[in-house]
């Protein structure tokens, strides 16, 4: 073989590969484009028991053929309290099971297809079908295209990638039977390798071709096989590790559950690996030969068969176990102390984005939770300012609340540049809509933030110039910074799912501010004329009021851009 030749072969592989990757990045980014926010509605309606979970993860991981993606919807919906740990365990494990379809969708239509007159006919007959939703008004019809035109495309990069594979010599093809030989360690040997080859590759997708490919050729025994797909399974979850290094406490812990359900698995396995591997061999009719031509048609389904059985079995013995990965989860990430939470970090948002605008918009959507959390804990610490009994009691929260506006102008800059590096690519109209509620709610959490940090000024001036409120005062104020609470804590629920916020309470509460506002700036016109306490007083007062009236218009702007209100 010249050096020519092997140029040309490492091309045509390379050339095969890459369209290969590319079909299955256009089928799942149509599929994610075209189910939109139903992915999210599916996961927000699980309910404390495993199955719907499990049924969950499975269900969005086949129809968006991405288990990454349905781990990012999770850990927004766990970190966000509409998810238990318990609930993300189970999405996980369900997600595990849903990642078969890709093994299904080779075996069944990516392997010998020439030989059945199919593997060109079906590609264009699925690329004709596509143009009928491409150049349809609809968004959601030309996604459909999409995802048909990656899977049109997904079967002739099989099918190239079939061929580019040269005939390895007979001196190759004994070096790998050797290896097979070693019994027990053969199998660990290949279950390494497998989760090498997946790490390396960054797809299990690729690898699951691989795999089908190498059996389908006689390059590998049956058994070896089977544990280069337990490998895999090992090589994904890593690759998991390394994506959660970014992310927050719920993040890595949803990284371990994968990680803890999936080595559980794989022991399982190896413990009746002989059993299993025996039994499907029997059931497809395999023979123990792997050069004999029958097995070239009845090894992918085969090994197909075991991917899908591995992982709805583990899944059922494992489900019962649930609240002892959820322990062992806890335990390898412990929760954070809480002066964490006065350092600026983002938890949710990655530096590079994700594949689609939808996935994107979810963990943006996350991060204003969080946004919207440290506001709220921000404002808490505004009656420590009027009992402090010592300075340095005062000082002290002065300085948290300095540090938090500090905090919240970071997180509004960073999301703002998030949103709008978003909003620059290939977005849909709801998703344009979107981006521009979120950016009015950021915008008005920040002026929050702003607004509780003046509130602090006021009454640090206040003490300065040694200004004392009487009981009425006091008890006014009190009432007063109640009411924007209330308001507060409808704004933080309401950003938990815009599609069902609860617009009528919060205008309640803005109106209960707004009447109270009335009230107090009445009686304090008729105190100023009667000459009931000083300037200095009425006009810390006045401003202290005001100001938390002005905190809670920014409250209403935040419910009114989530359900796309005009701002009045």
């Amino acid at each position: 073989m010249t050096t020519w030749d092997i140029i040309c072969i490492v091309l045509n592989l390379a050339g095969a590969l890459a369209i290969f990757l590319f079909a299955m990045k256009l089928m799942s980014e149509g599929l994610q484009k075209f189910a939109g926010s139903n992915m999210r509605h599916v996961l927000s309606r699980i309910t404390g028991k495993p199955l719907s979970g499990i049924a969950a993860g499975a269900a969005v991981t086949a129809a968006i053929q991405s288990s990454t993606a349905t781990t990012v919807m999770v850990v927004g919906f766990a970190g966000a309290g509409l998810l238990s740990l318990n609930g993300a365990v189970a999405v996980v494990m369900g997600a595990n099971i849903g990642t078969t379809i890709t093994a299904w969708i080779i075996a069944l239509f990516g392997l010998g297809g020439a030989q059945e007159g199919v593997v060109f006919s079906l590609p264009m007959f699925l690329g004709a079908l596509s143009l009928f939703f491409i150049f349809s008004k609809k968004d959601r019809m030309q996604y459909l295209g999409q995802t048909i035109i990656g899977l049109a495309l997904l079967l002739v990069g099989m099918d190239l990638l079939e061929s580019a594979i040269p005939p390895l010599s007979d001196s190759v093809v004994q070096t790998i039977a050797t290896w097979s030989h070693w019994g027990f360690w053969s199998v660990l040997l290949f279950v390494v390798v497998g989760a090498v080859l997946t790490i390396v590759l960054q797809t299990s997708a690729a690898m699951t071709a691989l795999i089908l490919l190498m059996a389908s050729k006689g390059w590998i025994e049956f058994p070896m096989a089977l544990s280069l797909v337990m490998g895999q399974n090992l090589g994904t979850t890593l690759t998991a590790q390394v994506v959660a290094m970014t992310t927050g406490t719920t993040g890595r812990r949803a990284a371990r559950a994968h990680l803890v359900f999936n080595v559980a698995g794989v022991l399982l396995c190896l413990l009746l690996f002989s059993p299993i591997c025996n039994g499907i061999m029997a059931a497809t009719g395999i023979t123990d030969n792997p050069a004999d031509p029958i097995n070239q048609h009845r090894y992918p389904l085969a090994i197909t068969i075991f991917h899908t059985l591995f992982n709805v079995a583990t899944t059922v013995v494992l489900v019962f176990f649930i609240p002892q990965i959820v322990k062992i989860v806890e335990w390898m990430v412990p929760d954070k102390a809480e002066e964490g939470e006065e350092e600026f970090r983002l938890t949710y948002i990655e530096p590079n984005l994700l594949s689609t605008a939808e996935l994107n918009l979810q963990s943006a959507k996350s991060e204003i939770e969080e946004f919207s959390k440290r506001v709220l804990r921000m404002y808490t610490f505004l009656p420590t300012l009027r009992t402090a009994s010592s300075e340095e009691e005062f000082d002290a929260t002065m300085s948290r609340i300095a540090k938090y506006e500090g905090i919240t102008d970071r997180m509004e800059m960073e999301i703002t540049r998030f949103l709008t590096r978003v909003g620059s690519g290939d977005v849909s109209q709801h998703a344009s809509e979107r981006i521009s509620s979120m950016l009015r709610i950021i915008d008005n959490l920040e002026s929050i933030g702003d607004t509780v940090y003046q509130i602090a000024m006021t009454r640090k001036n206040k003490r300065e110039d040694a200004v004392h409120f009487d009981d009425t005062l006091n008890a006014n104020l009190a009432q007063m910074s109640t009411l924007v609470g209330n308001a507060l804590d409808i704004m933080d629920r309401n950003l938990h799912d815009y599609d069902h916020i609860d617009l009528d309470a919060a205008y309640e509460a803005e109106s209960q501010i707004n009447h109270f506002r009335d009230r107090l700036r009445a009686q304090h016109l008729d105190a100023v004329k009667l000459g009931v306490y000083n300037y200095a007083i009425g006009n810390a007062y006045s401003s202290l009021y005001a100001l938390y009236e002005k905190l809670g218009d920014y409250v209403i702007n935040v419910s009114e851009a989530i359900g796309g209100k005009r701002q009045q």
